[in-house]
């Protein structure tokens, strides 16, 4: 059981780094203004208001990398049951993903991600259920 709640706290801390590291290459590509506060809310809806629209697609593959990459770890590390835990570290990325929405803007294509994080996540965990075989 402990090793499942590790494996879970472990896929959420590896998917998120995925996460971040994508997001922050895409904020060198498309780099926002001088002295940007990325905790300022105004300033980082400002930014995001100011940028193409292909500049999501990062973002897009960002936010569905930490539900893959974090459900296949937590599912290859738990000892027991790991599509559950997949599906755990999915359904927790998308529950940060629909208050990321509320909180700042988007375009409205990237609403499609949102039954993706469940996807993916299903997709990782089936994954290491056919590679335990």
């Amino acid at each position: 059981m402990l090793r499942n709640v590790v494996a879970v706290l472990l896929g959420l801390f590896v998917g998120s780094a995925v996460n971040m590291s994508l997001i922050l290459t895409n904020m060198s590509i498309f780099p926002g203004p001088e002295g940007l506060n990325l905790g300022d809310p105004e300033a980082m809806t400002a930014y995001i208001g100011s940028l193409p629209q292909h500049a999501f697609i990062l973002v897009f593959l960002a936010h569905l990398g930490q539900s893959f990459v974090g459900g296949w770890v937590a599912a290859r590390v738990g000892q027991s049951h790991p599509m559950v835990l997949a599906m755990i570290v999915g359904v927790l990325t998308l529950v940060g993903g629909v208050l990321n929405f509320m909180q700042l803007p988007a375009p409205a294509w990237m609403y499609i991600e949102i039954p993706l994080y469940l996807v993916v996540a299903y997709g990782a965990g089936a994954i290491e259920i056919k590679r335990r075989k």
